[in-house]
């Protein structure tokens, strides 16, 4: 039997969550769920007639065959369908950040954990395989003691004033990942920062930040993530990979969002490995979130909403500890309206809001 479920939000994230259950033999999509008409009306146009299109998310959670429920809205839109989800007894996958304030996040985490529902959040990292293996051969002592994590994610991007009203400054929103990822090899609580921002083209929020720092058990790490490279280029590219280093070997990984590379020198065996990146990784939480709800146990690899709300509340942190040093202006508005321009008419590129035409 397929696992009901139901999505509200159908967005690019809704779209593309919809599309890996879609493809997957465990999911059947009953219910989306959106109150822009449009959105609405492109679900018509994709899915068959018995997946009903709605506006009324009240319908999903009030009808007893909706096993899970997936949360793709606005960020300002959660606690209160999470609320909603938990009371009606209803499994979820939320997208980060699962609230709109901090406080409301950590809400949403004491509702979870209070619940019985199985729940998870699209810490999308934690379920590549590129992580996965660098992880596995860090755990079988192949680079000796964990020491230093150098994290790096730098693309064209997102630009400011596109979608980040309830998700923060790029670091937030994106960044997040980052501090997520870092937390999940480290294994320990972030313990000293110190973070340097950057207002790229003037904007009135850091656009780029990097932050280093150390770890409870004296791992230290460096983070750097920005949407600032290079907008405007005629041949647009980026700067992404994870450097891991500890007192034998190392391991990395590099990718161009179609193929990831992973080079693993440990004391016993070196290892390159080199598959198609993932993207999101979609297909793997659903699936992990799938078996979870057939099994009736919830799958430990499951991001939960309490590594979101640390993640979120760091990256809040590093935010707020860049803000009290020199946070340099560089650019101005007029080359920022001149990337939202152009963006506008691309048709590949990096993070753009809705598919290309």
């Amino acid at each position: 039997m397929k696992i009901e479920a139901a999505l509200i939000g159908y967005g690019r994230m809704g779209q593309m969550h919809a599309e890996a259950m879609r493809k997957s033999d465990q999911w059947n999509v009953v219910y989306i769920c959106d109150k822009d008409p449009e959105a609405r009306k492109r679900a018509r146009e994709q899915w068959p007639a018995s997946t009903q299109v709605t506006d009324n998310e009240d319908e999903i959670f009030n009808d007893p065959q909706v096993q899970v429920v997936g949360l793709y809205a606005l960020a300002d839109s959660r606690k209160e369908q999470i609320e909603k989800a938990v009371r009606h007894g209803k499994h979820f996958i939320a997208e980060k950040p699962v609230a709109d304030t901090l406080e409301r996040e950590w809400q949403t985490v004491e509702l979870a954990e209070q619940s019985h529902c199985f729940s998870t959040v699209n810490l999308y990292l934690r379920n590549s395989w590129y992580h996965q293996a660098m992880k596995q051969f860090i755990d079988e002592g192949e680079i000796g003691e964990l020491a230093i994590l150098r994290i790096c994610h730098m693309t064209p991007g997102l630009a400011p004033g596109e979608g980040h009203e309830y998700e923060g400054p790029a670091f937030h929103d994106c960044g997040m990942h980052y501090v997520d990822i870092a937390r999940w090899y480290a294994g320990s609580e972030y313990h000293t920062w110190h973070a340097q921002a950057l207002r790229m083209w003037s904007y009135k929020d850091p656009w780029w930040l990097q932050c280093h720092g150390t770890f409870e058990n004296g791992v230290v790490f460096d983070i750097t993530q920005g949407f600032v490279y290079g907008q405007l280029s005629k041949d647009q590219t980026h700067n992404s990979y994870t450097d891991i280093i500890g007192t034998k070997g190392i391991v990395r990984m590099t990718h161009d969002f179609k193929t990831a590379v992973v080079e693993l020198h440990g004391v016993n065996r070196t290892v390159r490995l080199e598959h198609p990146f993932g993207g999101k990784n979609i297909d793997r939480l659903c699936q992990l979130m799938a078996t979870s709800v057939e099994k009736g146990e919830r799958d430990p690899h499951l991001p939960g909403l309490r590594d979101s709300a640390i993640a979120s509340q760091y990256a809040w942190k590093f935010l707020e500890d860049a803000a009290q040093h020199a946070l340099p202006c560089i650019g101005n508005l007029d080359t920022l309206e001149a990337i939202r321009e152009r963006r506008k008419h691309m048709k590949n590129g990096y993070g753009l809001l809705r598919p290309a035409t």
